[in-house]
């Protein structure tokens, strides 16, 4: 992000400081808009970083078992409040063409989709979609449980709810057996 937008991050919070009865000027303020302004960076970081490209494949034998990745720590922010929402990713694959993903680069790329204003829903099928797009595979599984700061803290008020999200494409889709193994996984 460069000086002239984190600028106009520092003015708006200073804005947003007066419009609900602080003093953007008070000893323990001054110093958070510019604060606010590098959190910002960090947690939109997907939206100022060029397409994710790191899908560093590998030979493999592999063609018919699933690969699964569970518990994948994500933050993201709700699109609506621009409040946090938080949680796991579980995904997998079946790869195909003799070619499987480095295990690494998957939550690297769980990271690089969360970090930018979303819903839940949309980024269960986002990830799905940069998977499928970037490796061969035979179908991909993704289930997302995440608590939503602005179901928890405002609104319903409803602490420690789950919200979880699911998207299937190839097998996992077309197959019932291929997405009660993926399910059953989970537990």
């Amino acid at each position: 992000m460069d000086s002239e937008k984190e600028q106009i991050i520092e003015n708006a919070v200073k804005e947003i400081l007066t419009a609900i009865g602080e003093d953007p000027e008070r000893t323990g303020l001054l110093e958070t808009p510019k604060r606010v302004a590098k959190m910002y960076q960090e947690i939109f970081s997907g939206l100022m970083t060029p397409a994710f490209d790191d899908y560093k494949l590998f030979d493999s034998k592999n063609e018919d078992d699933m690969v699964l990745v569970k518990n994948i720590q994500f933050y993201s922010m709700c699109e609506h409040h621009l409040l946090p929402f938080y949680g796991k990713v579980h995904l997998a694959y079946v790869p195909a063409g003799g070619k499987v993903i480095g295990l690494s680069k998957i939550p690297r790329l769980v990271d690089y989709c969360s970090k930018r204003p979303s819903v839940q829903e949309d980024l269960t099928v986002m990830i799905a979609e940069k998977l499928a797009a970037n490796i061969p595979n035979q179908g991909i599984a993704i289930a997302i449980e995440a608590e939503h700061m602005c179901m928890t803290i405002r609104g319903a008020k409803t602490p420690h709810s789950l919200t979880k999200t699911y998207h299937y494409t190839g097998i996992f889709k077309e197959d019932r057996d291929w997405k009660q193994d993926f399910l059953q996984a989970l537990k």
